[in-house]
């Protein structure tokens, strides 16, 4: 298995500025010798693809990397084919997976990233990592072709999970939301990662990378917490 993977939890953790947590991570991530990031910015569609690419590569020019969107290409997935690296941002899931399926670009990432060419993601886009968007905490503004996603890993991730209850507020909590899930599909895990938290694989090994510890759900159920900073290889 040649997939190296590193999916964020968000862009912030607490008052920190925009990936600001996350530079040493994606540094070391990154082989020294890329320099240039193809991003695919389509979660961000409401502040507009020019803005968000300014604003990555304002984060990103303190590790000496530069992203170029793919919404500048006359050919998205030539694009891809050609990348040194791909970087799929937050914003919307739902939105950016309609736009993934709209310009036919599933399948060219699922192929470029099994030839190994390095996978980032931020909160939509790593969720998208998974095998559906199914435990996302969007709302569906749009609707997609389909919920599944590019299935990098087995298993479902929830990015921002929290345990946070504000006082008074009676809607369900981030863990009953899963559980109805696991509840509906009894064979899948799904892995709550925490802000300021990554998975990262590299082959064939899956880390929990990080200072907070994570969640494991399956059938119905929180079954385990995983350790930050550990290796959790077995759920691959």
């Amino acid at each position: 298995m040649k997939q190296k993977l590193l999916l964020l939890s968000a862009s912030r953790e607490g008052r920190t500025s925009y990936l600001e947590h996350a530079l040493p991570l994606i540094d070391g991530f990154l082989p020294k010798t890329i320099k240039n990031i193809l991003f695919l910015p389509y979660a961000g569609f409401a502040l507009g693809y020019d803005t968000y690419e300014e604003k990555v590569n304002g984060a990103l020019i303190g590790i000496d990397k530069i992203v170029t969107s793919v919404h500048r290409f006359k050919d998205p997935i030539s694009a891809v084919e050609e990348a040194d690296a791909i970087a799929i941002g937050g914003g919307n899931t739902f939105y950016l997976l309609k736009q993934l399926y709209d310009n036919e670009l599933l399948d060219a990432v699922r192929r470029k990233v099994a030839s190994g060419t390095p996978y980032i993601g931020w909160s939509a886009g790593s969720n998208m990592a998974g095998l559906s968007i199914c435990t996302t905490n969007d709302m569906p503004i749009v609707q997609p072709r389909s919920f599944k996603a590019l299935g990098l890993v087995p298993f479902q991730i929830n990015p921002h999970y929290t345990d946070y209850q504000p006082p008074n507020h009676n809607g369900e909590t981030r863990a009953e939301r899963i559980y109805e899930y696991t509840c509906a599909n009894p064979d899948k895990y799904v892995i709550g990662i925490k802000e300021g938290t990554a998975l990262e694989l590299d082959g064939g090994n899956l880390y929990l990378r990080g200072k907070k510890d994570g969640l494991v759900f399956r059938d119905g159920e929180a079954i385990r917490t995983i350790n930050a900073d550990s290796d959790i290889s077995w759920l691959l």
